[in-house]
């Protein structure tokens, strides 16, 4: 077994300096720790993750809490996480709220009482200020969830720069009749796409009546019964804008039981650009959330304010249009033509 000594011999450093090295220590020069770094990696040592914590008051783990563990939004959110995280020599451990308070407080605690050195939340039911209040006990980090008080703390998308982008795209293909189908209204995120979404249609001159919005929730279900909630409405428009692509793959399942050719005679464009959106049939137009990218940030950010006692600022991406065969010029219904 390697020890710290066979380190500090290889390397021509005290094992205090070693020490340092493993634990993250700023009073090493790069140069030094470069040269321990290699050492270590020649020896193929590996520090006792027992004795770092008791040395350094740390458990060297950062705990996630996420609404849910499945899903295609939620595997790129941990893997961007864990992926920047390791990399630091840090671990991650998570606990799901599924989006209920008291669910979301449970994993919360289970998290703390692990000794985590901070925490990653994605949460949808807790207020500000218990996360305020939460943040005096353990460093709280917010991916896509802004609190004023914490707001240098959070990585967010601007989800309704998002929804206007997305309509915008409908409305310069000619489209004027677009209804927009969004999940639960409590959630920001479709709180915020379905603002954008009011904003570029008053831009345009069009006034939205109250049947052209559906609320449902961000399911490939609630997708294709928010389009069926459409067709009893009698919905005559040539475009739909829904708010995660989960529900767009629903809005296409019905539309094809209706027999009602995508995009032919129906245009419509999905948000977050996940896996699948570019295998369904036809491949679906969206914006593209960049959720990796997202949870990286979120967990530089915390590394560097647990670890570096670096100050932070807050961190604002922006979604990008994905085109694909979904979105084409709006059919007439009065002419046929385009």
């Amino acid at each position: 077994m390697i020890t710290m000594k066979e380190v500090s011999d290889l390397a021509g450093v005290s094992q205090a300096t070693v020490s340092r090295v493993i634990n993250g220590s700023d009073r090493v020069t790069e140069k030094t720790k470069i040269r321990v770094t290699q050492a270590m990696q020649t020896l193929g040592y590996r520090p006792n993750s027992a004795a770092q914590s008791l040395a350094s008051s740390r458990s060297n783990a950062i705990g996630m809490v996420v609404s849910k563990l499945e899903g295609p939004f939620y595997g790129p959110m941990m893997a961007g996480v864990e992926n920047a995280l390791r990399q630091a020599h840090k671990h991650l451990i998570i606990a799901a709220g599924h989006g209920d308070a008291d669910l979301e407080r449970e994993a919360i605690e289970f998290l703390v009482n692990r000794q985590v050195d901070g925490l990653l939340l994605m949460v949808e039911r807790l207020e500000d200020a218990e996360l305020v209040e939460l943040n005096q006990r353990v460093p709280v980090f917010l991916i896509n969830h802004p609190v004023t008080s914490l707001s240098h703390r959070c990585v967010s998308l601007d989800n309704e720069l998002g929804g206007y982008r997305a309509t915008r795209y409908l409305l310069d293909h000619g489209h004027r009749r677009i209804a927009c189908i969004m999940g639960q209204i409590w959630k920001p995120d479709a709180h915020d796409r379905l603002q954008g979404y009011r904003r570029a249609m008053a831009e345009a001159g069009i006034a939205v009546p109250d049947d052209w919005v559906v609320n449902t929730y961000f399911e490939l279900a609630g997708g294709y019964h928010a389009m069926e909630t459409l067709f009893e409405r009698q919905f005559n428009g040539t475009a739909v804008f829904a708010g995660n692509d989960e529900m767009a793959f629903g809005v296409l399942e019905a539309a094809e039981h209706h027999g009602i050719r995508v995009p032919d005679q129906l245009s419509v464009i999905g948000f977050d650009n996940s896996l699948t959106a570019q295998y369904v049939n036809p491949k679906l137009t969206t914006l593209h959330f960049p959720m990796f990218e997202m949870a990286q940030a979120s967990a530089r950010m915390a590394l560097d304010g647990i670890y570096n006692k670096a100050e932070s600022q807050a961190c604002q991406f922006e979604p990008t249009l994905v085109e694909r065969n979904t979105v084409s010029r709006a059919f007439s219904l009065e002419t046929g033509a385009r």
